[in-house]
């Protein structure tokens, strides 16, 4: 075999690999967004203004959302700043909007999240579809002794129907399409039992495919 033959088969698998590479990739998504609070002050409500992603719009739904947190506490040293429920005095959820971009969570679409619960409060996903339904995920993250990096695979989870005015689940909806979701939250389906019984979230990432938002 001669240089230009050796150089020619080692330039076809660079360029093969690449190419591969490429589109096996394209199966497994990015980073969209994520969120980790704005460290200012803490709040009650949370709002607007202690969101740190420029491309995010809070949501807060249910009756318990004017006891919503953002807190935050100087000890211990390593306090981050978090979403808190201890107060709210019935069911709440938040939600976040990217403002450029529908959510395509199908696929290897994943969300991975830090947070710490106590009592009986299980965080769950909640996301909004496009055609107006809610739905809230069979998987959540239960109590920890301390702040614990939760990952979740999209295809792993069951869905319910939420109501998004009482927070409260409903049945199961088989196949729901996830290719265009509007909106991407959490709650823990209760209220708050002050720090004996409460969710709290630290950040959150959406790793999922953008869709272009088309606005009126």
């Amino acid at each position: 075999m001669t240089t230009i033959q050796t150089f020619r088969i080692f330039v076809f698998f660079v360029v093969f690999s690449s190419a591969a590479s490429n589109v096996f990739g394209q199966d497994r998504p990015d980073l969209l967004f994520r969120e980790d609070w704005k460290e200012i002050p803490a709040a009650i409500p949370v709002n607007q203004n202690h969101v740190a992603n420029a491309d995010l719009i809070l949501h807060l739904y249910g009756p318990g959302i004017d006891s919503l947190k953002k807190s935050h506490h100087d000890q211990p040293a390593d306090d981050p700043y978090y979403i808190w429920s201890g107060l709210c005095t019935a069911n709440w959820a938040l939600a976040l909007e990217h403002n450029k971009y529908l959510i395509n969570m199908t696929g290897f679409s994943k969300i991975r999240w830090r947070t710490k619960q106590f009592g009986f409060r299980h965080l769950h996903i909640i996301v909004h579809q496009q055609n107006g339904q809610w739905l809230v995920s069979d998987l959540s993250d239960a109590a920890s002794s301390d702040w614990r990096i939760q990952e979740f695979n999209i295809g792993d989870i069951r869905w319910r129907k939420l109501n998004i005015n009482s927070i409260t689940e409903g049945l199961y909806v088989d196949n729901p399409d996830l290719s265009a979701i509007d909106q991407i939250g959490f709650t823990d389906l209760m209220q708050g039992g002050k720090s004996d019984a409460c969710s709290r979230l630290d950040w959150i990432e959406v790793y999922a495919f953008r869709k272009a938002r088309k606005r009126n």
